[in-house]
């Protein structure tokens, strides 16, 4: 497997995060945001939208981060990444919607305003972001994984990179002792790969 990635983008972080963790051999393909190559009529063959991270999986395409870790957790069998049962399965998808809206609105359009100088309301994604952290941290007190499951997920890692990098977004995460546990168990978790840091935010 081939994963186009960029190691500032949290969307590719979790990508290859799955892939690691799930113990797949991939070659990480570097994607030059800054020069413009997803733009590039090559890139834009295998992803019309232009963005990363892309997995070419022997000529099988699949864009979208979400997408990715769906189809290497069907790939790799059953497990405890993609439970076969339907409830759990549901509670899973449950959470990879809230990657995809609460947190690509919240926590990461935070991120995207200090570290790629985005233009978005400060005080509105960082008020989203703390109204997901907190029903998380309420979700968390009852539960170890995020999707109640009694192994991670690929709901943990459609979460993780952009909750762990949220203070690079002026969003703390030291009222949410939960939330941070959370975190360091997956971090604790065989073939983890750290998000790349950058100074910026609260952590400048």
């Amino acid at each position: 497997m081939k994963l186009y990635h960029f190691a500032l983008s949290g969307h590719a972080h979790r990508a290859a995060l799955f892939l690691s963790l799930a113990g797949v051999p991939h070659e990480l393909i570097n994607v030059d945001l800054a020069a413009g190559a997803h733009k590039e009529p090559d890139f834009l063959a295998i992803n019309a939208f232009g963005e990363v991270p892309v997995l070419d999986d022997d000529g099988i395409i699949i864009a979208d981060s979400l997408a990715i870790l769906v189809y290497v957790a069907r790939k790799i069998g059953p497990s405890h990444w993609l439970p076969a049962d339907p409830a759990q399965e549901a509670e899973v998808q449950r959470w990879l919607s809230v990657a995809a809206g609460k947190i690509a609105y919240g926590a990461c359009a935070a991120r995207l305003i200090t570290v790629f100088g985005a233009r978005f309301s400060p005080d509105e994604v960082i008020g989203r972001a703390h109204a997901t952290l907190g029903v998380i941290e309420q979700v968390l007190a009852t539960r170890r994984w995020i999707a109640g499951t009694e192994q991670p997920s690929i709901a943990d890692v459609a979460l993780y990179s952009y909750i762990e990098r949220a203070p690079e977004g002026n969003v703390a995460l030291t009222g949410y002792p939960g939330v941070l546990a959370w975190l360091r168990q997956i971090e604790q978790l065989p073939g983890f790969i750290p998000f790349a840091r950058t100074r910026a935010g609260l952590e400048a």
